[in-house]
């Protein structure tokens, strides 16, 4: 298969501009509000959220040189209107965990910034959780039951369809030395940015500016604080398929209901009458977590976090209150 390195001169020929810096995840730990936050500021281009070219490659996907070609272009020209004075950016938070996208970003850009954002183990488990069962990626409302698959997952069964085995591998996306070592192994360490969600949550604003430094673009002008994607408990199912298909306009009854509101209101306003009905009817605040379990996944994670603190010189484990657990 042709490398990327290759693949990246025909492009180049045609002054296609590769992302200047890359958001890699995790998911749950703020990406998405940062993502939001810094596409908002004139000196940076962020077109859109989560390309995921540099990600594993996905089963059925078109292999050999012209099909990554054409995926390459595809991805580049995403990039297109970016200004040439603005920074280029995307939010991939499939990045961190994948075991080859560190070494194919620095093929096609090595001078490239990173910007990686780790959580509290147990919680991320937590909320990536929910995430999916709000999503419908994830049957199993239940985390204790979700994490008791992951057994059976890892072969290949008790999955939901359409959907690869490491998605709901919840537990093994907590190798955060690992996965900070692949990118410190392509990038020298100026570029490379690790942040904390905790200190991303309790100053969103001094967190922001430490990133525009890092990204050299001006630092100085208002930050809008964002809430993006926040972690909610989905309340009903059925309800949920219910309020989807009216507004997708599926089956006979939801298209007659589609057709009515269309005839009422506007686009605008039927989009935010959409949102309001999922946020009252479908979504909640989380329920209490599970303590026992939260427990035995912050014994689970000790070595894990006692590992990143030496690694980042920071005490995470008194942060984070694992010198507790005894």
């Amino acid at each position: 298969m042709t490398s990327s390195t290759e693949l990246s001169a025909p492009a180049r020929s045609r002054a296609k501009r590769f992302p200047d810096f890359f958001i890699v995840g995790h998911p749950k730990c703020g990406t998405t509000a940062l993502y939001e936050i810094l596409r908002r500021h004139p000196q940076i281009y962020m077109p859109v959220k989560e390309p995921s070219f540099f990600g594993p490659e996905l089963p059925g996907m078109p292999q050999g040189p012209d099909a990554e070609q054409e995926r390459l272009e595809n991805y580049l020209g995403l990039f297109d209107a970016a200004a040439p004075e603005q920074r280029i950016g995307e939010a991939s938070p499939s990045y961190l965990k994948s075991h080859t996208a560190a070494s194919r970003i620095a093929e096609l850009q090595p001078d490239a910034r990173i910007i990686a954002i780790l959580r509290e183990p147990a919680s991320f488990v937590r909320s990536l959780h929910l995430e999916f069962v709000q999503s419908h990626m994830e049957p199993e409302k239940d985390l204790r039951k979700a994490l008791a698959l992951e057994g059976a997952r890892r072969q290949g069964r008790q999955l939901p369809a359409g959907f690869l085995p490491q998605t709901f591998l919840y537990t093994e996306r907590i190798h955060y030395v690992e996965q900070l070592q692949r990118y410190h192994a392509a990038f020298s360490p100026s570029q490379v940015l690790v942040l904390i969600y905790d200190d991303f949550r309790s100053d969103n604003e001094s967190t922001v500016r430490r990133v525009l430094r890092f990204l050299e673009v001006d630092d100085r002008s208002s930050i809008e604080t964002v809430e993006a994607n926040p972690t909610v408990r989905l309340r009903s199912r059925r309800i949920n398929d219910l309020v989807r298909g009216v507004s997708m306009g599926t089956g006979p009854a939801s298209r007659a209901a589609k057709s009515i509101v269309k005839a009422l209101l506007p686009r605008s306003a039927r989009r935010k009458a959409i949102r309001a009905t999922r946020q009252r009817l479908l979504y909640a605040d989380p329920q209490a977590p599970d303590e026992a379990l939260m427990l035995e996944l912050r014994r689970r994670f000790k070595g894990e976090v006692a590992a990143l603190s030496e690694y980042l010189e920071r005490d995470l484990m008194s942060q984070w209150g694992y010198d507790e657990l005894g």
